[in-house]
């Protein structure tokens, strides 16, 4: 046994060994840690209270850190029947019922905030001392991350139980949804950066109005839902009649219409915005067919099928719209507006 530690420096070998001793007696202050982060919580059964302080990214990432320092740190403690045999139950079963809150508090806030699934979460070490030493009285189903366009999983998200086993509050419900749809929105802000971006920007201020207590918990639920049912139904209310029913057109006019409004025309600037509306319109749809009309098998790998493509959409801007219509349009400008179609293009070729 000692051999094996032969043809090692002493400075390879710190950090290998450590006394359960040691370790053990960090157990307090890993639990005063954790409890630290709640000491604004007035009471301590409150876990509405709870989750509504996690909102916080950071803070929520500390309570992460605390909650596995505490745990591994009990684990070792278990494993010692010295520590199990010197400690009065009072404090072990709080030791162990503490554990148990906070695995659960953990869940819900990473469902409620639309968290990804970390899996080093459920270590073998960290389930055996759940399962051996956590008595649960119930089931705990821990749902799946929230699908908002599965409608029958969003329906379940504002009727079904939570975590801890109680009517989940108005505030969480909505909290569940606004994060999930942020997540879908940041996942396909590329295919239409207009749309989303708007909404981005919508259910953001939703939140910070509820953080700030500018609005009530329902006024929030009927805010998010009503944000989250107009991105899952792709609800494009501010585009020309024109664009109806094409998504890749809508998709590529809400690019193109910033640069109109500041581009005007030789003459005057645009003051007609049912004018500027219908050229960007226009434009839109005579870009999506060029796109169309290129379309083909690995043409994002195809160097030359994209040159020609960038070519015919630069004809039709300096053409139609600087020669034609008087659009003042810079060369950078036509080139912003191309490289801005063409990424769109791609991330909808792949959605």
């Amino acid at each position: 046994m000692y051999s094996a530690f032969e043809g090692f420096d002493e400075s390879d070998l710190i950090g290998t060994i450590a006394s359960i001793k040691s370790e053990i007696d960090k157990l307090p202050q890993r639990y005063s840690d954790l409890w630290d982060i709640f000491k604004s919580v007035k009471h301590s059964y409150d876990e509405e209270a709870y989750e509504v302080l996690l909102a916080d990214d950071e803070l929520r990432e500390e309570f992460y850190g605390r909650l596995s320092e505490y745990s591994k740190t009990l684990a070792i403690a278990f494993s010692s029947d010295h520590f199990l045999f010197e400690t009065n139950d009072k404090t072990l079963f709080r030791y162990k019922a503490d554990l148990r809150k906070f695995y659960l508090l953990k869940a819900s806030v990473k469902l409620r905030y639309a968290e990804a699934i970390d899996y080093r979460d459920y270590e073998p070490r960290i389930k055996k001392l759940l399962d051996t030493h956590i008595q649960a009285n119930e089931v705990i189903q821990l749902n799946e991350p929230v699908n908002i366009f599965d409608d029958k999983m969003f329906n379940q998200v504002k009727e079904e139980q939570g975590v801890y086993q109680t009517k989940k509050p108005t505030a969480s419900k909505a909290d569940t949804i606004a994060h999930a749809t942020k997540k879908v929105i940041t996942e396909k802000m590329g295919e239409d950066p207009a749309f989303y971006e708007k909404f981005s920007k919508l259910i953001q201020q939703a939140i910070e109005d509820f953080r700030a207590k500018r609005i009530s918990d329902l006024d929030y639920l009927e805010k998010v839902v009503n944000i989250r049912d107009k991105v899952v139904g792709k609800v494009h209310d501010d585009v020309p009649e024109k664009l109806t029913g094409n998504e890749d057109a809508m998709a590529y006019y809400g690019v193109l219409k910033p640069f109109f409004e500041r581009a005007g025309t030789e003459t005057q600037p645009l003051q007609d915005e049912s004018d500027l509306e219908s050229i960007a319109a226009d434009t839109a749809i005579a870009i999506h067919s060029i796109l169309k009309a290129h379309q083909k098998v690995h043409f994002w790998y195809d160097d030359d099928a994209q040159k020609q493509t960038v070519n015919e959409i630069d004809d039709y801007l300096y053409d139609e719209l600087k020669a034609g219509k008087g659009i003042e349009l810079s060369l950078d400008q036509m080139d912003d507006i191309i490289e801005k179609a063409l990424q769109v293009a791609k991330h909808r070729s792949y959605k």
